[in-house]
């Protein structure tokens, strides 16, 4: 496994990634640093929304954001993303406005942002569908590139987790990656739980080890060390922009939190479990560093608190300014013409949502008459 950066924030040498790191200035090592902190401190807040009513769902990201920071750094903007419903840190790291995030899970939109703005596509909720996305759109960078030799260079990268690994998308996507030589990376945050399914369940040997058999190279890395995350995947995206194929990563992380804010893993996991790999947190062994090689002071992490509490004001008052939403456009929308099936299921609602108001009314009367 490919680690820069140990639990303790020591500096480790690596002959093949490296270079990669020394060649990174000051500011961008506390660039990492301040994207992360932005990421953990947008997630407690999109959380705090969601517990008190303003959103449907959340999903978390704590413990990954040297995954996503390292990895989403590592893309030029040509490059684009294919995300999970997870990928918060890659999407700060494209350069979204992290409120946009939030309009999905408050139900005001199947989206919330114009994919082609950023090269960073819309959340997939339906479990590894995007890897197949992700394939078809690097073939078509492929044919671009035939077709117009001086087209800039690009490769694609595909989100997706441990749970989503079992998926036959993965496999499909895979072989086709490979069969056609297409310039994308998958990289698979292997967080240890498929909400309440152990990684041992779901595999006997390291995910890496699969990409041998697809005829293609796969690297294993500390997901927690955003220096290796980000010198792996560059390296890996140049190897799919060179034309050279397909690549692997495979970050070992944790996902600290639940798996959304529906999940209790009180419920199937030990808490000496969390509390072992908090001690590896990404934060603090960049913090530790940035500290002993005196790249970064205590103005500057101030500094960043600062500025992530404006963020998480700014995006408290946008989640809040969408309003609520629709749902009978949500029916609407459904197919792109009347359906009865849909109008029948429409009708139900309407006498659900209707109950309640006669129920209302009927609390008021009875109180007037006790009165």
């Amino acid at each position: 496994m490919v680690q820069l950066l140990d639990a303790g924030g020591t500096r480790h040498a690596d002959g093949t990634f490296s270079p990669y790191i020394d060649a990174l200035d000051a500011e961008t090592l506390r660039g990492f640093y301040a994207d992360m902190a932005t990421v953990r401190r947008f997630d407690a807040e999109a959380t705090a929304l969601q517990r008190q009513g303003e959103l449907a769902l959340w999903v978390p990201v704590v413990g990954q954001e040297a995954a996503q920071i390292g990895s989403g750094r590592a893309m030029r903007p040509a490059d684009y993303a294919f995300p999970t419903y997870r990928e918060h840190g890659v999407a700060l790291t494209r350069g979204l406005d992290l409120a946009d995030l939030l309009a999905l899970f408050r139900g005001v939109s199947n989206g919330g942002w114009d994919p082609r703005e950023k090269n960073f596509h819309l959340y997939t909720l339906v479990l590894a569908a995007q890897t197949l996305h992700a394939v078809g759109y690097a073939m078509g960078i492929q044919r671009d590139l035939v077709a117009d030799p001086a087209t800039e260079p690009a490769a694609v990268v595909a989100y997706f987790g441990d749970g989503a690994s079992s998926e036959g998308d993965v496999h499909e996507s895979m072989v086709f990656a490979a069969s056609y030589n297409a310039p994308v990376v998958f990289f698979c945050q292997n967080n240890n739980w498929a909400i309440s399914v152990p990684f041992e369940v779901q595999s006997k040997i390291p995910l890496v080890n699969r990409a041998g058999g697809y005829g293609f190279p796969g690297i294993r890395v500390d997901g927690n060390d955003v220096l290796a995350v980000y010198a792996v995947t560059q390296w890996a995206l140049e190897h799919a922009r060179d034309g050279r194929g397909p690549v692997l990563i495979e970050a070992s992380t944790y996902r600290v939190g639940a798996h959304t804010t529906a999940d209790d893993p009180t419920k199937y996991r030990l808490n000496a479990e969390e509390e072992s790999w908090k001690a590896k947190d990404p934060l603090a062994r960049l913090e530790t560093y940035l500290r002993a090689a005196d790249l970064a002071d205590d103005a500057f992490f101030d500094q960043v608190k600062n500025d992530d509490d404006e963020l998480a004001a700014h995006v408290r008052q946008a989640t809040l300014a969408l309003g609520g939403a629709d749902i009978r456009q949500k029916f609407a929308t459904v197919y792109a013409e009347a359906h009865p099936l849909v109008a029948e299921e429409l009708a139900w609602f309407e006498n659900y949502e209707a109950s309640f108001a006669d129920a209302d009314t009927q609390a008021s009367t009875t109180q007037g008459g006790a009165a």
